[in-house]
């Protein structure tokens, strides 16, 4: 069976690299091709994952790189139209919710192609977000649904997929996360010591309803700096939020803070920061499952999330978008945090990819 795994963005090459590799492992049944669409287009943002997660370089790149969300879908459209009638896949695997993975859903669709989604079913019942949307219309045209929690499944069933279509496997990034975390731990001590700290909590924040606004963002970093006076912050920013702080001018201040501002990490670096922090604030997704498996505290700076499970299971507390009391509100999710019973999610177990396998060899078999 042909098989397309479809990547965009950082997350995107975490959840594939493991079922590559199982599916390696098969190479009777599997011919396997990846993509890369260029949504994440430097080095820096994604080049190094492939080297740490073991996964070969792609076998094509379509170099979109940044644009508006219109412009991104269309030009992935185009371009993923031409190479999918040059490989005409069997199965084409998209993970996530980045506008790739909504743009090849669709050109798989009208080309009658095998759509699989991995991560289905997630909602955050905010439309606003252009990944909800992503999300939505992803799930309703594709073929195979793999869900990483039962609320995924009951989400599904919902909106009128066929029950058929969906099985639940389980959290893939957690296979990732479950074979680097060993060299991650290895790493810490030598890692912390590059910011002269011990204690610390880790800081991300991407997201437009956060960053793009540069009062808003000034208001989080002043009021950041004052949880930074109890104990040292750890910052790998984004690109694009380092560039919205200097166009704040806000370097001197953080300059003159407990903020250690750093470039974006490679994926090892970040697992081993999240694994030895007092804390982590962050308005990732990602971020919220990792430090559910980890048992580390997140406080997450949204106003909801597309993984509750990490709030009924996990160590995950939602405390919004304001900038306002911003310390008192993360000491108050860290006790709310302390108090719960935490348990780790069914199926978060590092043999995600294998029940993946399992599933793709069984349509293997039927066509």
């Amino acid at each position: 069976m042909k098989v397309v795994h479809v990547v965009g963005a950082r997350p995107n090459f975490v959840k594939m690299a493991p079922i590559k590799r199982c599916l390696d492992m098969f190479p009777e049944d599997f011919d396997q091709t990846i993509v890369h669409t260029g949504q994440h287009y430097d080095r820096e943002m994604s080049g190094t994952f492939f080297d740490e997660l073991d996964i070969p370089e792609p076998d094509f790149n379509l170099g979109i790189g940044s644009g508006s969300h219109a412009w991104q879908v269309a030009k992935v459209m185009l371009e993923f139209e031409s190479l999918i009638v040059e490989l005409n896949p069997d199965l084409v695997s998209l993970v996530g919710d980045v506008n790739a993975t909504l743009a090849c859903a669709l050109v798989c669709s009208k080309m009658d192609i095998r759509i699989s989604h991995v991560e289905a079913g997630l909602r955050s019942y905010d439309r606003r977000m252009p990944e909800e949307i992503n999300r939505i219309i992803t799930d309703q045209i594709s073929d195979i649904l793999l869900t990483p929690s039962m609320d995924g499944n009951e989400n599904l069933e919902r909106e009128g997929v066929d029950p058929e279509k969906i099985y639940f496997v389980g959290n893939v990034m957690i296979d990732s996360l479950v074979q680097k975390l060993p060299e991650a731990k290895q790493r810490l001590d030598n890692l912390i010591s590059r910011f002269g700290v011990k204690d610390y909590g880790l800081l991300t924040l991407h997201r437009p309803s956060n960053v793009d606004n540069l009062d808003n963002l000034t208001h989080f970093l002043i009021e950041l700096t004052k949880i930074s006076c109890d104990i040292p912050l750890i910052f790998p920013a984004h690109p694009r939020t380092k560039s919205q702080i200097t166009r704040a001018g806000l370097e001197e201040k953080l300059s003159n803070s407990n903020i250690h501002v750093c470039s974006a990490m490679g994926y090892t670096d970040f697992l081993s920061l999240q694994s030895g922090a007092t804390f982590v604030l962050t308005d990732s997704g990602g971020v919220q499952e990792e430090t559910t498996y980890l048992g580390t505290p997140c406080i997450t700076l949204r106003e909801n999330t597309e993984r509750p499970i990490t709030l009924t299971h996990g160590t995950n507390a939602l405390i919004g978008t304001s900038p306002l009391n911003l310390k008192q509100r993360v000491n108050d999710a860290l006790a709310e945090i302390e108090a719960r019973d935490k348990k780790l999610p069914e199926f978060w177990d590092g043999k995600v990819s294998e029940r993946i396998a399992t599933i793709y060899r069984e349509i293997a078999r039927k066509i």
